[in-house]
C-alpha cells in the first residue's frame, strides 16, 4: 500500500499512519487478524513479520473481511449483533451494518455488494447491501449457521449449519434455499475453489472435509486425517484455503495445533505442518507466498511459506485470534 495511490479524502490519512507505523510500506499486504477476546483488530505487515497497529472494534470480534478495494474492513462484532465498517486508513470504526443476532461470518458478494451473513442465534443468513446498510432478505437455514462460501460467479451461496450438519446452497437472485447435502458433525467452513468446480467443507466434530461437487450436489470424497501421536478427537478441521491453479489445499486442524497440505486435485493428505495452539482460520496472501493461520490459545499466528510448506515464525496478536484476511 502506497499513500500515493491513495484517494485524496484518506492521503493524509494514511502518510500519518505510515508514520505511525499503521499501515504496511509499500509492495507490502496487510493482514487484519480479529481478537475474540480484546475486542480488537491486529495488523501485520506482511514483510516486516511483526504488529504495525491494533484497532479496537466492537465485543467479541470473528468473521472478517475487506472490500475489493481493501478500503473498509468489515468485522463480525458477534456480542453487539452488528458489522463493524473499519476505515483501513485510520483503524477507525466509521459505520456499523445491520445484521441478526450474533453474526459469526459472512462473505461478499465477488463484485463486493451485498453481504451475506450468519447469524449463529436465529438460524438466518441476513443479506446486507453494503452501501445502503439495507436488509435485503433474510433467508432460513438450519440450526447455528456458520460457514459461508460463495461460487466465483456469484450464482450460489452456501452457508452451513453446524447442528444440522448440512451445508445449504442458496439461489443469490431469488434468495431460496434450492439444495442441501448433509456432511459430517458441526461443519464450520465452505470454500470454493477458484473454478467454481468443487465445495470444501470442513466439520470439526466429524473430523473430516467433504469435497463436494456443486452441480450434482454429491460428496466426490470425505477427507480424513491421521497425526501419529494425536486422538482423532483432537483433529478437528476448521478454517480450508486452496490455491488458485486448484493444485494445493490447507486445513486448520484445531486442538491438533496443525494445517494440514493436501492434493487437491487426488485429495490426498500429504504432510502436516505444526502451527500455534488450537488453529482456526486462514487466510492467504494476494500473490499466494505466505498462508496465515490463527491460532486462538497461543494467542498467535502463525507464517507459512506456501512454496516451501515451511513455518516462518509466529507472531504475537490479541486474546484468542480468530479470524484472518490479507488486504490488497
Amino acid at each position: 500500500m502506497s499513500w500515493i495511490c491513495v484517494a485524496p479524502r484518506t492521503a493524509l490519512a494514511v502518510i500519518w499512519a505510515v508514520w505511525m507505523g499503521a499501515v504496511p510500506e509499500a509492495n507490502a499486504y496487510p493482514i487484519y487478524v480479529s481478537n475474540e477476546k480484546d475486542n480488537t483488530v491486529s495488523v501485520i505487515d506482511s514483510d516486516k513479520l511483526a504488529v504495525i497497529a491494533t484497532w479496537k472494534v466492537g465485543r467479541r470480534p470473528r468473521g472478517i473481511t475487506l472490500s475489493l478495494d481493501g478500503k473498509w474492513l468489515y468485522v463480525c462484532a458477534s456480542d453487539d449483533s452488528r458489522v463493524d465498517v473499519v476505515d483501513t486508513a485510520t483503524g477507525k470504526v466509521v459505520r456499523n451494518l445491520r445484521s441478526g443476532p450474533d453474526p459469526e461470518l459472512f462473505v461478499l458478494h465477488p463484485k463486493g455488494n451485498p453481504l451475506y451473513i450468519a447469524n449463529e442465534d436465529d438460524n438466518m443468513v441476513t443479506v446486507v447491501d453494503v452501501n445502503s446498510n439495507r436488509v435485503l432478505a433474510e433467508v432460513p437455514v438450519g440450526v447455528e449457521p456458520e460457514g459461508m462460501g460463495i461460487s466465483p460467479d456469484g450464482t450460489i451461496l452456501v452457508n452451513t449449519s453446524e447442528t444440522t450438519n448440512m451445508a445449504h446452497f442458496i439461489d443469490t437472485v431469488n434468495h431460496q434455499v434450492v439444495g442441501n447435502v448433509l456432511v459430517d458433525a458441526r461443519p464450520r467452513v465452505a470454500e470454493f475453489s477458484a473454478d467454481g468446480k468443487a465445495l470444501w467443507v470442513s466439520s470439526e466434530v466429524g473430523g473430516t472435509v467433504s469435497v463436494i461437487d456443486p452441480v450434482s450436489r454429491k460428496i466426490l470424497k470425505k477427507i480424513e486425517f491421521s497425526i501419529p501421536g494425536i486422538t482423532r478427537e483432537a483433529i478437528q478441521p476448521v478454517g480450508v484455503r486452496l490455491t488458485k491453479d486448484g493444485k494445493k489445499a490447507f486445513v486448520a486442524l484445531g486442538p491438533a495445533n496443525r494445517v494440514a497440505v493436501v492434493n487437491a486435485e487426488t485429495l490426498e493428505v500429504e504432510k502436516y505442518l505444526l502451527v500455534g495452539q488450537r488453529v482456526w482460520q486462514l487466510a492467504m496472501t494476494p500473490d499466494e507466498k505466505l498462508l496465515i493461520s490463527t491460532n486462538g490459545i497461543s494467542n498467535d499466528v502463525s507464517i507459512i511459506d506456501v512454496a516451501s510448506e515451511k513455518v516462518l515464525k509466529s507472531v504475537r496478536v490479541g486474546g484468542s485470534p480468530w479470524g484472518v484476511v490479507v488486504g490488497p
